[in-house]
């Protein structure tokens, strides 16, 4: 499945709270990509959250998912996605899976997702809710994302939803030259800075985007 799938074109009573947040996202924030607010004005953000959340499921705001993670606030999905400047060829590494929302935002506007969650239970579930919703281009495994997902290296892009200390060495490897890395850093847990960094072929250009906040990378090249 890619952008020209649909799983939320028909009615689901989201209709208009999504393109509220769409709008919010437009005029309030300056999400410029339009291909980025057409896929999230389809999908069914309320199919990603707990069941007692599906009223807040389009403000703007993070949700409390299971295991003591978030589905993270519609703006740094959008952002996140937006700086990644995906086209429909590439192949993408995901590292924290969550929900599956983010996720399913990549399997749209990319070619193949490749993505690593730590917990079991979220990445089945994550699993289970993009098969329903008919993403036939995405794997999932249960692994610490910190080290990438070597064999299917090296990616046009990736994207890492959770804080590091620093930028995991085995990521940056598996990036192709020319491509862009999106990563929370922040020395502490709670705070981190929104970096995108590019690789060349001298090494790699880093951007900052600004402050965010994510919870943990927990691995082998992350947090402990």
């Amino acid at each position: 499945m890619n952008a020209s799938a649909s799983p939320a074109n028909k009615l689901d009573g989201y209709e208009i709270p999504r393109s509220r947040m769409i709008e919010h996202l437009r005029n309030h924030y300056k999400i410029k990509d339009e291909k980025v607010l057409e896929v999230m004005n389809r999908l069914p953000r309320h199919q990603f959250v707990p069941e007692a959340l599906k009223s807040q499921a389009y403000k703007d705001n993070a949700l409390p998912i299971s295991a003591g993670q978030t589905i993270s606030q519609p703006f740094i999905v959008a952002r996140m996605t937006e700086l990644l400047e995906l086209e429909p060829k590439d192949r993408v590494l995901e590292i924290g899976a969550g929900s599956g929302y983010q996720t399913a935002i990549l399997a749209s506007l990319a070619r193949k997702i490749f993505a690593v969650e730590r917990i079991p239970g979220l990445a089945k579930a994550a699993l289970e809710k993009l098969r329903k919703l008919d993403f036939q281009n995405v794997s999932i495994r249960t692994a610490d994302g910190t080290n990438g997902w070597e064999v299917y290296a090296p990616f046009d892009a990736i994207l890492v939803a959770a804080g590091s200390p620093s930028v995991p060495e085995p990521l940056l490897r598996q990036l192709k030259i020319g491509g862009k890395f999106i990563i929370p850093i922040g020395e502490d847990q709670k705070t981190q800075t929104l970096v995108r960094i590019t690789r060349t072929d001298n090494g790699s250009e880093n951007e900052n985007f600004g402050p965010c906040a994510f919870v943990p990378l927990i691995g082998e090249y992350g947090w402990e």
